[in-house]
C-alpha cells in the first residue's frame, strides 16, 4: 500500500540513458549549456563530443558535486 507521502509514488520514471533509442546522437544544445554551467561550478572540463546518453550521465555526475545544485555543499 502506498501513502500520499510515499516518495516512490512521485519518483520520476526515467529510462537508463544506455537504453535510449537516440542515446547515440550528439548531445542537445540544452545538455551542452547545462554541462557548461555545471563544469564551471565544479572546475571540470566538458567533452564537446558527448552523445545524448553520455551527456546525461555526465550531468548526473557533475550535478552531485555542484554547489549550485547542492545548496553550497560539496
Amino acid at each position: 500500500m502506498t501513502t500520499q507521502n510515499d516518495p516512490q509514488q512521485h519518483a520520476p520514471l526515467q529510462k537508463d540513458p544506455d537504453d535510449w533509442k537516440t542515446g547515440d546522437e550528439p548531445m542537445t544544445a540544452s545538455q551542452r549549456s547545462y554541462l557548461e554551467t555545471l563544469a564551471q561550478d565544479t572546475g571540470e572540463a566538458v567533452d564537446e563530443n558527448l552523445t545524448k546518453a553520455e551527456a546525461s550521465k555526465r550531468i548526473d555526475e557533475l550535478r552531485d558535486r555542484s554547489p549550485r545544485v547542492n545548496g553550497g555543499e560539496q
